[in-house]
């Protein structure tokens, strides 16, 4: 969870009363955020203005600065209403060259025009940006944005990917000028590997460079980078252009939305931001940027009431919303529904349910009816049925005397595949884009090599060692939305001066006799119900050749057997890979065709 400073007296001030620390603490606790700290006491011992250290949802990125927070305060405590955020006639472009989908294809851009800063809300401005790119840009990884004065340069402004030796700058605080190959080393030296030098993994292997420069081809900024010297932004700066690029179009917007309207405030025009005009040539569509219309969703005002346990009219459900800076409106054909329009600062809000929640806090937590009134709503929870199922594993296989180990879901490369003897088809595994280290470069597909990496550190316990996981393994798979899904998995070993396979195969009979699945014998033809089977299999070349096997199953009759699993002796080699010297059987299954 984030956590904000802010300047006490400073935001007393916007919020138009001095506060005891109770009573702030109370207010903080009725909007949903925590009072984390007040530096009160320390600072007046230092000299130094007292802060209040505040904890927001990570969701919220429009609370980020002392601007956001008091806005949406003011709002709350009905001082305020929500600003209404306009456009103005565009002056420039940004064109976006088709080169830069070789590495961050998007782009977006505005300008903050006439803006007076003081110093409290320049430095205000610089950390929003810093936090930004902490939260939602995932360290500029996703999204980064950089910020300039507009008088020093002219639009239309171009967005390029370059080769780095045709990229020459001074960047910002710097006096030399530098290619972008000698850019990447400089920052990659040690004085600077804990500044700017954590982010040039992000570009350094690309064979070009993002690059903005303006038509006389002056550089602006090299994201995720640096922006330029040239056009470095002061306090008596009066015109900023804001420039975001990304590999994340719908956070990069949210980014340029967040900005202007936290900062537009200080613009002669209060809330009116100049767009600039995004022109993509590899596609030939061109928008507005930034977009200021509201989202519209529609909300249940049943389902409301019903989740609160409370009877309320349409007019008091829009009141509790408006606190949230939510605009509610009955529909005029059906009495149920309510229009909600939500500004540009709340992108967390993504279902009902956020509209709900924000209703209860509208209301107030403390306000809701306790006793008989709440048995409209339904709070008792229950487990997920995979989560029973997990269960039932785990209580048969420590009946069976097996002990439950917790790996981690992330290993090696190598630990996934080539320790396994198996080979990567590029079709499965989750990468890691970045991985800190060696040992964690993939997601699992299989719980194999945490066990293994147990038994290891294990391995001067008495023999034998017996050890099982129920836990999710991960899957690539292109044709859904998140590239990935999640699959529970069981499995146990078995490490002692001999392979133990009968005792692995005990154990797996253990468990299907919990699950009510008997042994089929003959499996084609007599037997047709419900039951496993196991066929030799010598294609899992993780297991000694001839002692694998698949795991069949028949969930009913005249269903086709699916395999869920796999058994048997595993490969000395495998065993050597791991440092474990015994041998060793192996059993895992797919936990999930037991819903």
């Amino acid at each position: 969870m984030p956590t904000v400073s802010v300047n006490k007296q400073q935001l007393f001030d916007l919020l138009g009363k001095n506060y005891t620390n109770d009573e702030f603490d109370e207010l903080c606790f009725e909007f949903g955020i925590e009072l984390d700290e007040d530096t009160t006491e320390e600072a007046l011992k230092n000299n130094e203005e007292p802060e209040l250290k505040i904890e927001i949802g990570a969701n919220r990125y429009d609370l980020l600065c002392i601007e956001g927070i008091s806005q949406s305060l003011n709002e709350y405590l009905g001082r305020a209403e929500t600003p209404k955020y306009k456009l103005s006639k565009p002056t420039t472009q940004l064109i976006v060259d088709q080169s830069t989908e070789q590495i961050r294809p998007y782009a977006a851009s505005a300008v903050l025009k006439n803006i007076k800063f003081t110093e409290k809300s320049y430095a205000s401005f610089i950390s929003l940006q810093d936090k930004l790119h902490s939260n939602l840009c995932r360290n500029r990884t996703l999204v980064a944005m950089g910020t300039h004065d507009l008088d020093t340069i002219e639009g239309p402004f171009h967005y390029r990917a370059l080769p780095p030796k045709d990229i020459k700058f001074v960047p910002l605080n710097q006096s030399k000028e530098f290619n972008g190959e000698e850019l990447i080393q400089f920052y990659n030296s040690p004085e600077q590997k804990s500044n700017l030098g954590r982010f040039t993994h992000i570009i350094e292997n690309s064979p070009v460079f993002p690059v903005i420069m303006d038509k006389n081809d002056v550089i602006c900024s090299l994201p995720p980078l640096i922006n330029s010297e040239h056009t470095k932004i002061k306090l008596e700066t009066r015109n900023v252009l804001i420039d975001v690029t990304a590999t994340d179009k719908t956070k990069a917007e949210i980014v340029i939305n967040i900005l202007v309207s936290m900062f537009s405030r200080y613009c002669d025009e209060e809330f009116v931001v100049e767009p600039v005009e995004i022109v993509s040539e590899h596609n030939g569509q061109t928008r507005m940027c930034p977009n200021f219309t509201e989202r519209k969703m529609d909300v249940s005002m049943k389902y409301i009431n019903s989740c609160l346990g409370l009877e309320l009219s349409p007019e008091e459900i829009a009141g509790c919303l408006k606190k949230m800076s939510l605009h509610g409106v009955a529909s005029t054909e059906n009495k149920d529904v309510m229009h909600v329009n939500i500004p540009i600062t709340r992108p967390d809000v993504l279902h009902p349910c956020d509209i709900m929640e924000d209703a209860a806090v509208g209301y107030g937590y403390n306000n809701l009816p306790k006793g008989e009134k709440l048995s409209n709503a339904n709070f008792i929870s229950s487990p997920l049925p995979i989560n029973k199922v997990s269960d039932i594993f785990r209580t048969a296989s420590a009946q069976a005397s097996w002990l439950e180990v917790l790996p981690l879901t992330l290993c090696s490369h190598d630990e996934n595949f080539k320790f396994l003897r198996l080979e990567d088809d590029g079709k499965k595994v989750v990468k890691l884009a970045n991985p800190k280290t060696l040992e964690y470069q993939v997601v699992r597909t299989s719980l194999l090599p945490g066990i293994l990496k147990t038994v290891k550190e294990n391995r001067k316990h008495s023999l034998p060692i017996k050890v099982f996981e129920t836990g999710d393994v991960v899957f690539k798979c292109e044709a859904m939305e998140r590239k990935a899904y999640n699959e529970r998995h069981w499995g146990a070993i078995y490490v002692g001066k001999n392979s133990g396979f009968e005792i692995i195969q005990g154990l797996l009979g253990k468990i299907m006799q919990t699950f009510r699945t008997q042994w089929l014998i003959d499996y084609g033809a007599n037997n047709v119900g419900r039951g496993y089977w196991i066929e030799q299999d010598d294609t899992i070349r993780t297991y000694f050749e001839g002692r694998g096997a698949k795991i069949m199953f028949r969930a009913k009759e005249g269903e086709q057997p699916q395999q869920i699993g796999h058994l048997g002796v595993l490969h000395p080699e495998v065993l050597n890979n791991f440092d474990i010297p015994y041998a060793a059987s192996y059993v895992e299954l797919n936990s999930e065709v037991f819903l």
